[in-house]
């Protein structure tokens, strides 16, 4: 197929006022312009259907990010939309409590094994910091063991490259550790004897468990009176109906959930066995759009519909179509090396090495370029919505076709990567997290 250079001067008349206005110029790191190709890629989206974005200046693609995973089901899906405008007619934020609350509340305690009570919060740092402060609450300890990504919160962020204006002794209280990696677990406890709070962890990422890791954290946090905590803002309603827990069979102490749990509107909730969560009615935890009702609403459709309607199934199906259809196209034209599609298909990522030629940077900044020219929006993850159906698959396989065709024209020809570009490079939006990530992928 022909590519296409989009017209996005509404986008970049939005960005110079948005720099005058905005600190940073985006509200969210990974939303704003410097995680897609400057120059080409939209920087505005206006509106979505399904799987399908729009830009400010008209131009329509096929969407992988899905508003940075929340999207399960698809933008504007009818079932959730119609419980929005129903509630909406009621209100939105009341005066008292408002039924939702126990009703979403009693969905997921349905659901998720580990929930015997939910209390509600609108981000999911929302939910990882109550859940580290209930950690805290019924240890009395202060330190805490992590794994992945959990928010912009002090006791998290203070780790990482964008750490200004946060108390040094966050760094000293809050330790790293590896996944798949138990001594490194280990060896936090041995450093730190009977002071880890809790161990907070995405239960998977891009690589799958080794055997018995997710059971050895589990029992080396009891072994040490920690609480254990799965961040499964991403796995929570994507990997299955009760998050990664239900899918491994290893269920932890308290558990934080948000994302796909309400189909993009912004809600988040921490749950957990009743010892634990039941701290919560002493440590503060309470904001006014706590019990938000469009949210709430949203929540209980879409729960609902990814329990009757085999979402799980769908997500699977259509993204092993997807994982299997690149790498199969990356070994037709030997550029595997450069390119591999990993993790599980529900929610998958591009691994992008250089060889012994190119920045693993510059091969996904030139991926990334090639596919925006043919209609198709993706920053490496692949966030199978149910709207994603096999026609769109194949296109998608169609568009990889050609941008891998390309990139061995590149290798063919013995020229600079940087020769092709046409924007800067594409950085990472923490350096440490970027490192993590291309260690996990380096192991599936």
């Amino acid at each position: 197929m022909e590519p296409n250079y989009p017209c996005i001067s509404e986008s970049d008349a939005l960005w110079e006022r948005a720099l005058e206005a905005i600190p940073a110029g985006t509200q969210t790191y990974s939303k704003g312009p410097h995680q897609f190709v400057m120059g080409l890629s939209p920087k505005y989206l206006e509106r979505g259907k399904g799987c399908h974005v729009w830009d400010v200046d008209g131009n329509r693609y096929i969407d992988f990010n899905m508003g940075c995973q929340p999207i399960i089901l698809g933008y504007c899906d009818p079932d959730v939309d119609y419980a929005i405008r129903t509630q909406l007619d009621k209100g939105i934020t009341f005066s008292m409590m408002h039924p939702l609350e126990v009703e979403v509340a009693e969905k997921l305690i349905e659901m998720v094994p580990c929930a015997e009570g939910v209390r509600f919060g609108k981000n999911g740092a929302d939910a990882t910091s109550a859940a580290v402060r209930v950690g805290r609450a019924v240890t009395g300890r202060d330190h805490v063991a992590y794994c992945g990504y959990h928010g912009w919160h002090d006791w998290y962020i203070a780790n990482t490259d964008l750490n200004s204006g946060i108390p040094n002794f966050n760094q000293q209280i809050t330790h790293a550790f590896a996944y798949n990696e138990l001594d490194t677990l280990q060896a936090i406890f041995e450093q730190y004897p009977d002071q880890i709070a809790c161990v907070i962890m995405e239960p998977v990422q891009v690589a799958p468990p080794l055997p018995g890791f997710l059971e050895a954290v589990q029992q080396m946090a009891r072994d040490h009176g920690a609480v254990l905590i799965f961040d499964e803002i991403v796995t929570g309603f994507r990997f299955a109906e009760g998050g990664a827990q239900e899918l491994f069979g290893v269920i932890p102490d308290l558990a934080c959930f948000a994302k796909g749990m309400s189909n993009g509107m912004p809600l988040s909730a921490v749950t957990g066995k009743k010892e634990f969560i039941q701290a919560l009615e002493k440590t503060f935890f309470s904001f006014t759009y706590g019990g938000e009702c469009l949210s709430l609403a949203a929540a209980k459709a879409s729960m609902n519909k990814v329990q009757t309607r085999g979402v799980i199934d769908h997500l699977a199906t259509i993204g092993e179509r997807l994982k299997s259809g690149i790498n199969a196209l990356a070994a037709n034209y030997g550029v595997e090396e450069l390119v591999q599609c990993t993790g599980y298909p529900c929610r998958t990522i591009v691994a992008f090495g250089g060889g012994d030629r190119f920045d693993p940077a510059e091969v996904k900044t030139f991926v990334q370029q090639e596919m925006i020219k043919r209609g198709v929006l993706c920053n490496g993850f692949h966030s199978i919505s149910f709207s994603h159906d096999e026609d769109i698959i194949d296109y998608t396989l169609e568009v990889y076709d050609d941008t891998f065709k390309a990139l061995k024209s590149v290798l063919d020809r013995n020229i600079p990567l940087t020769d092709e570009l046409e924007g800067p490079v594409i950085r990472p939006v923490f350096k440490r997290v970027a490192d993590f990530m291309a260690q996990q992928t380096s192991k599936d």
